[in-house]
C-alpha cells in the first residue's frame, strides 16, 4: 500500500474514532501510531523524543499557564458579577443597552480571564434571567451571552494567539497586536447590530426601567467604577502593553499578570485559601489537558508527515483554480467545518500544519494568515453539534429557554463573525497596521 493511501486513511481513521466518541488526545496518539507503524515500522518514532522535548520545553507555551492562571484568579474572585452591575447600569438607559453591556464585560473578561467556559457561565448566571424578566428575546438574549463570552479567543491575551505562534514561529507580541482591531471590530459589529434591533425591533431588546437604574446614585456608579473596573483594565493594559512594546517576553509578561491578578484579588478583599486552591486546581487541570493535546499531535503530525502527506496537501491545493486567495478560503472553509465537529486546539494543530508549507512558499504574510485563522476559530465555539458555548450556557439556563432557543440565537452572530472574517481578508491593514505601527 502506497505511503499517500495510508496518510489518507489516517486521516480518515482520525475522524471515524472522533465521532465514535475517542478522546482527541488518544485519537490523534492512536491514529498516527497505528499508520505511522503500518508505513515504516518504528524506525519513524525515532525522531518522537526530540519532538516531545521540543514542547514541553518551548518557552513561549510557558506563558500559557500563567495566563490560564491570571484568568482563573480572576474568575474564581467573582470579578465579573460586579463588573456586570457597573456597566448595566451604564449602558442600560438605551434599547438594547443591556446586550450592549454584556458585550463590553465580554471584551473585558476576554482581555483578563480569556476562558470561554468561565465567561459564558458566568454571563449566564448573572444575565440571562434578568434579560428574560426585562423582556429581550430569548434567542438573541442566548447569542448575545454565548458569543461574548466567545471574545477572549480573539482579544490578547489569547490561547489561540500563543498556540499560532508557536506553530507559524511567529512573535507573541506581534500576532496580539496584529488580534487587538479585529477583535475590538468584531465586539462593535455584535453591539451595532444590537442598537439597531433597539431601533427595528425595540420590544426584543427593552430599556433598564428608570427606577431599577436609580438605585445607584452618580457618585456610587463613579465609586465602583474606578473600584471594579480599573484594576483588571489597568492590569491588562500592563501585560499586554509589556508584550507589545517589547519590553517583556510573553512568559515575563504572564506571571505578572498572575501576581497581578493574586494582588487585585486581596486588595479588594476576595482572596482566600479556597480561591487561591480552586484557581490552582483549574489551572493545573486545564494546562494538564492542552499540554497532553499538543504532545499526542506531535505523533500525529511526525506520522503524517513521513507518509508524504504535506506532498499530498500540497498536490491538492495544485487542483484549486484561484490562486493562493482560492487556497486561503479553502482553508477557512475547512477550519469553519472542523469547528462543527472539534475544538480549536486540534484544529491549530492538526489543520493550519498540514497547509502551511503551501502558504509559506507563497510568501503569504503569517500575521494576517494568524488572524484570519483565529477570527474563524471564533465559530467553532458557537456551531452545532459541538460548540461548547451552547453547552456551557444550556446547562445554567433557566428551564424556560430551550436548546432550540439557543441554537437559533447564535446564527446571526455566527453571521456576524464571517462577515469579520470577510472584512479582516478585504482589508489585510485591519490586522497588519498595528504590528507596523510600533515596529514590529
Amino acid at each position: 500500500m502506497s505511503l499517500e493511501i495510508l496518510a489518507i486513511l489516517m486521516l480518515a481513521s482520525f475522524f471515524v474514532l472522533l465521532m465514535v466518541g475517542i478522546p482527541v488526545a488518544m485519537t490523534l496518539a492512536i491514529s498516527g501510531f497505528v499508520f505511522g507503524y503500518l508505513g515504516f515500522g518504528m524506525t519513524l518514532f525515532n525522531l518522537l523524543p526530540h519532538r516531545l522535548f521540543g514542547v514541553v520545553t518551548n518557552a513561549t507555551l510557558l506563558a500559557i499557564p500563567l495566563f490560564v492562571f491570571m484568568g482563573m484568579m480572576l474568575e474564581k474572585s467573582k470579578l465579573a458579577e460586579d463588573l456586570m452591575d457597573v456597566i448595566g447600569h451604564l449602558a442600560g438607559s438605551l434599547r438594547g443597552g443591556l446586550g450592549v453591556g454584556i458585550v463590553v464585560v465580554g471584551v473585558l473578561m476576554g482581555a483578563t480571564t480569556g476562558i470561554v467556559g468561565a465567561t459564558v457561565v458566568t454571563l449566564g448566571l448573572l444575565t440571562l434571567p434578568g434579560m428574560l424578566r426585562r423582556g429581550y428575546n430569548k434567542g438573541l438574549a442566548c447569542g448575545v451571552i454565548c458569543a461574548s463570552g466567545t471574545l477572549g479567543q480573539i482579544i490578547p491575551p489569547s490561547l489561540i494567539l500563543i498556540l499560532l505562534a508557536d506553530i507559524l514561529n511567529e512573535s507573541v507580541g506581534t500576532l496580539f497586536a496584529a488580534a487587538m482591531i479585529p477583535g475590538l471590530l468584531l465586539a462593535g459589529i455584535y453591539c451595532v447590530y444590537i442598537l439597531i434591533l433597539g431601533i427595528v425591533r425595540p420590544k426584543q431588546v427593552p430599556a433598564i426601567p428608570a427606577e431599577e437604574r436609580a438605585l445607584l446614585s452618580r457618585g456610587q456608579l463613579a465609586a465602583k467604577l474606578f473600584k471594579v473596573v480599573a484594576p483588571p483594565v489597568g492590569l491588562v493594559a500592563a501585560v499586554l502593553g509589556s508584550i507589545i512594546a517589547g519590553i517583556a517576553a510573553p512568559s515575563e509578561a504572564a506571571s505578572m499578570g498572575a501576581l497581578g491578578s493574586i494582588l487585585i484579588a486581596a486588595v479588594t478583599g476576595r482572596l482566600s485559601w479556597r480561591v487561591l486552591r480552586e484557581t490552582g486546581q483549574a489551572t493545573v487541570k486545564t494546562t494538564a489537558m492542552m499540554m497532553f493535546i499538543l504532545m499526542c499531535a506531535q505523533l500525529f503530525a511526525l506520522a503524517f508527515r513521513g507518509l508524504q502527506g504535506e506532498r499530498l496537501v500540497h498536490d491538492l491545493f495544485a487542483f484549486l483554480p484561484g490562486g493562493i486567495n482560492a487556497d486561503i478560503w479553502f482553508l477557512m472553509f475547512i477550519i469553519f467545518v472542523l469547528g462543527f465537529f472539534i475544538e480549536w486546539i486540534e484544529i491549530s494543530y492538526i489543520a493550519v500544519p498540514l497547509f502551511l508549507p503551501v502558504f509559506t512558499a507563497a510568501n503569504v504574510d503569517m500575521v494576517w494568515l494568524a488572524t484570519l485563522i483565529c477570527v474563524n476559530l471564533q465559530t467553532s465555539f458557537l456551531t452545532p453539534p459541538f460548540g461548547w458555548a451552547l453547552f456551557f450556557l444550556r446547562g445554567v439556563a433557566p428551564p424556560e429557554v430551550t436548546t432550540g432557543d439557543i441554537y437559533r440565537g447564535i446564527i446571526p452572530f455566527v453571521g456576524m463573525q464571517i462577515l469579520a472574517l470577510v472584512l479582516v481578508f478585504a482589508f489585510p491593514g485591519l490586522a497588519t497596521w498595528l504590528p507596523k505601527a510600533i515596529g514590529w
